[in-house]
């Protein structure tokens, strides 16, 4: 049996889709934080089968939820206070999300301005649909 300690304070992201845990520490910058991380990859699950869990001990506020939320937001974030969990936040998609995915589409203004921010706004809610603000290019999986 694996035995990761507690933390603290700080937050736990469970329920994560096996395998997707590196890139959410990669997309969250958990790299650039001076704070511990515990990945644990292909824990058993009984609701998934398999899932990742990230163990994170810092500040709340370190963690962009939109970008969380954009990349699953079926992700449980459960805030950790004193060794105790003290909230459960619910992810919601964001409406707008800056300088996450990039669009592809070679004429778009993006391409062309290298300084230009990649906006993609939230098209379809149902579907989980996002445009480019600039071009209305319709994000690809393949993007993140």
């Amino acid at each position: 049996m694996l035995n990761v300690g507690k933390i603290e304070e700080g937050f736990v992201l469970d329920h994560i889709k096996a395998g997707k845990s590196l890139s959410l520490y990669e997309h969250l910058q958990l790299d650039k934080l001076d704070c511990t991380v515990a990945i644990i990859k292909n824990a058993r699950s009984n609701k998934m089968g398999k899932k990742d869990i990230l163990k994170v001990e810092c500040d709340i506020n370190a963690l962009d939820l939109d970008v969380l939320a954009f990349i699953d937001h079926n992700i449980t974030v459960n805030v950790i206070k004193n060794g105790e969990i003290v909230e459960k936040k619910d992810l919601v998609l964001p409406r707008q999300i800056k300088n996450v995915i990039k669009c592809h589409n070679p004429r778009c203004i993006t391409s062309i301005e290298q300084g230009l921010p990649n906006i993609f706004v939230l098209a379809d809610e149902e579907k989980e649909i996002y445009r480019c603000k600039y071009c209305e290019e319709k994000y690809s999986e393949n993007s993140l």
